[in-house]
């Protein structure tokens, strides 16, 4: 019997003994994340929340096997927030669409939640009517069977299957009066309890996850009382996803007590809150790193490295990675390189076939 099966569905119980305690913890860690970024410069703060919404994009579509280009996320929101960046591209409709309605759950945080919002969402994550090679029903709930599985076609294991279509518009009805009226309960510990809730009814064809990802920014938001995000949960779900799957299934298929999702919830918050000093401490020593270069000139192909390595790097960077990023020769590369060298901004490690460059 699944979780929406229970005869007092959805009236969720939880040990408010074993939550109270962590809820605290978390309240007062937002608490800290937000002074903390009130303390440092506009600059610094534009950064860190550009930084936090590329992640919740980008992190939000990998859980779901989609792979973003982070260039282009982090080019559309920087564009509709008005944030000027050097080297912005032209992002593609499918990150245009992720990233608008990002976008719109948080910045419009206030904004009451609705059936007609919901499908606007999905609209925006879905602009051809396809979910890859098939067609799918968009801005419209589901209108079929919908089950969660894994494993090779004819062979898949069946790790949920969500409430009948016909109960979809009750259930959702149901939820969003739910989201806008429930006022006696904490933001985060509904911002949890609103994601299970979401993605138990998965209410469209596809796209749910994210959707349930944005509903929860949306009330951490509202939680935070700003629209300015220095953290991001999709992030930290996709760096725990294994678990992350596993806490949901078994809560699906469990009893009416969500306890053990709640802490898990809570503690997968308190870790993405954890990354911010992290992200934080790469803002701030990019931001030095241009305040100390500004004289120095550079092309466009080693710009866009120097903010790569300035990020999240991936590996060594040699000639042929310099070559394939930046779409250029390896005798070009291997000449923008050295130049960096002499200009003493990076530094060569290894030689020969290992040799290698690093921000010195």
């Amino acid at each position: 019997m699944y979780i929406h099966e229970q005869k007092n569905w959805p009236t969720f119980t939880w040990d408010a003994d074993a939550i109270s305690a962590i809820l605290g913890a978390v309240r007062h860690r937002q608490g800290r994340v937000l002074g903390q970024m009130q303390t440092l410069g506009f600059q610094i703060q534009e950064e860190t929340m550009l930084k936090a919404l590329t992640m919740d994009v980008t992190k939000s579509s990998e859980i779901e096997g989609e792979l973003l280009n982070p260039e282009q996320v982090r080019s559309s929101i920087a564009r509709r927030l008005g944030i000027e960046i050097a080297g912005a591209i032209t992002a593609d409709r499918d990150v245009e669409g992720v990233v608008e309605m990002m976008l719109d759950a948080t910045q419009r945080f206030d904004v009451p939640l609705t059936a007609d919002r919901l499908f606007d969402w999905h609209a925006a994550l879905f602009p051809t009517g396809r979910s890859g090679m098939y067609k799918i029903k968009t801005a419209t709930w589901r209108d079929d069977v919908m089950q969660v599985t894994s494993g090779p076609i004819g062979k898949e294991t069946i790790h949920f299957e969500a409430p009948i279509a016909s109960k979809v518009p009750g259930e959702m009805a149901e939820f969003l009066e739910w989201i806008e009226q429930q006022q006696d309960l904490d933001l985060v510990l509904k911002a949890g309890i609103a994601h299970l809730w979401f993605v138990t009814i998965h209410p469209f064809d596809d796209g749910n996850g994210r959707i349930a990802r944005a509903i929860t920014d949306m009330l951490l938001a509202r939680a935070d009382k700003s629209s300015q995000r220095f953290y991001s949960m999709s992030a930290q779900i996709q760096a725990e996803r294994n678990k992350y799957y596993d806490i949901l299934e078994s809560t699906q298929k469990g009893k009416l007590d969500i306890t053990s999702w709640l802490v898990w919830f809570l503690d997968c918050l308190m870790r993405a809150m954890d990354q911010t000093d992290e992200t934080i401490a790469k803002t701030i020593a990019r931001s030095q790193f241009w305040k100390n270069q500004k004289e120095t000139e550079f092309n466009l192909r080693q710009r866009k490295i120097l903010e790569m390595l300035l990020d999240d790097f991936f590996g060594n960077l040699n000639v042929s990675k310099y070559a394939k990023i930046t779409k250029t020769s390896t005798d070009t590369a291997l000449r923008d390189l050295q130049n960096l060298v002499q200009k003493n901004v990076l530094e060569q490690v290894g030689s020969g076939r290992s040799t290698a460059y690093r921000l010195k």
